[in-house]
């Protein structure tokens, strides 16, 4: 049986929006669980009846007599707590589905008229329009209102009648023998399929469903900072349901495109920046361009080493909803020449003299093997065999 969502609220079936907006307003003052809270259950229900009624859509299939939350099979226990082909299979095959009007009744007519549907497409976006946000033409290809019936599945003024079948009821029973003895059997009706009513004069153009196959153009908005995987949720743009009910969602989910300089963690940026010898012993300074057309400037300190991180704050991806910016991670790629001209190799030889420091089998008692150095990574890689 459909909830009565007017019952509700306290209004009447003809009230308007405002009278219904204000009939929830008022309750929901009294039952919120910040003032009251043993009554948190109906606030719940209060808050349920008010978002299908202010839906159009949701509005127009409970004045038809059906429950926009109520899916396929709804009624019984509630769905089946034990799982598919557990206890609420049992009850459902021996006792009717069990739920409202005892063991012995049945779910009923479940309606022509049930929501549709949620959709899921995809889009891959690079990462400049990651960090930008983006507007982007989705097609999808969905089920649509029948602009021939507008959902009522009829051809012109004709219109549903009872199911023959199983005299409205959505189901029919049947005895049958078991290990019990004999018992009552209900299954769904396969003349109505569930919907108590049939129609002898269907819609030439969908059917009787109330619906069609149709390809849509859409354009969704792409929020900045959007990571892998995520989802934007377009309401009321999925299929319509069977019968002409309100459409479900349209989900679109986000995929990025690698980036030939970059690599995204979370919303840090990560790169790799070639060093000369020269200029990771003297230091210097390099300009990167980011996203968001800044450019991040990182600084070599002199005597940096091969495998150095720089990180320059608030040169990464924004974070969503907020536009606060990760860091940038420039890796340092030291680049020792390969070969040497006369004059470079007269001025390195001096260097070298200049300097003083000899090459250098590390042991665990040299002041190069910290914690970090190479000899400590290599013992613990052999450690571990």
């Amino acid at each position: 049986m459909a909830r009565d969502y007017y019952g509700t609220l306290g209004v009447s079936r003809g009230a308007t929006d405002q009278e219904i907006k204000r009939a929830y307003r008022k309750l929901a003052r009294e039952l919120h669980p910040d003032v009251n809270p043993d009554e948190e259950d109906r606030f719940k229900e209060v808050t349920t009846a008010y978002e299908v009624l202010s839906d159009p859509e949701k509005r127009r299939v409970v004045d038809a007599g059906g429950d926009p939350l109520a899916g396929p099979g709804a009624g019984g226990f509630g769905g089946d707590p034990f799982g598919s082909g557990g206890l609420g299979d049992i009850f459902q095959t021996f006792f009717g589905g069990g739920g409202g009007g005892g063991f012995g009744g049945g779910r009923g007519p479940r309606g022509r008229v049930r929501p549709g549907e949620a959709a899921l497409v995809g889009v891959t976006l690079d990462l400049d329009e990651i960090a930008e946000g983006a507007r982007k033409e989705i097609t999808v290809d969905t089920a649509v209102l029948c602009d021939s019936c507008t959902g009522s599945g009829t051809r012109g003024d004709s219109k549903p009648v009872t199911c023959g079948t199983c005299k409205g009821a959505g189901e029919i029973q049947a005895v049958q023998r078991s290990f019990l003895g004999q018992v009552m059997t209900v299954r769904e009706c396969p003349e109505c399929r569930g919907a108590g009513e049939t129609i002898p004069d269907p819609c030439l153009k969908c059917g009787g469903d109330g619906r069609v196959r149709s390809r849509r153009t859409l354009t969704v908005k792409i929020p900045a900072g959007v990571q892998e995987g995520m989802r934007v949720r377009l309401t009321g743009q999925g299929e319509v349901g069977p019968g002409g009910g309100p459409a479900g969602d349209l989900y679109v989910e986000v995929s990025e495109a690698s980036d030939d300089v970059f690599v995204r963690d979370a919303d840090d940026l990560h790169c790799t920046v070639r060093v000369p010898m020269v200029d990771a012993a003297l230091g210097t300074e390099i300009e990167v361009p980011t996203v968001l057309g800044s450019v991040a400037t990182v600084t070599v300190a002199p005597g940096t080493q091969p495998g150095a991180v720089v990180k320059v704050r608030g040169h990464g991806m924004p974070h969503l909803n907020t536009g606060m910016r990760g860091d940038l991670h420039a890796h340092l790629d030291v680049v020792v020449p390969r070969r040497l001209d006369a004059i470079q190799t007269e001025l390195l030889t001096g260097l070298r003299e200049a300097i003083d420091d000899d090459v250098e089998l590390v042991s665990a008692t040299s002041k190069s093997a910290g914690s970090g150095g190479l000899f400590s990574k290599l013992r613990n890689a052999f450690a571990g065999r």
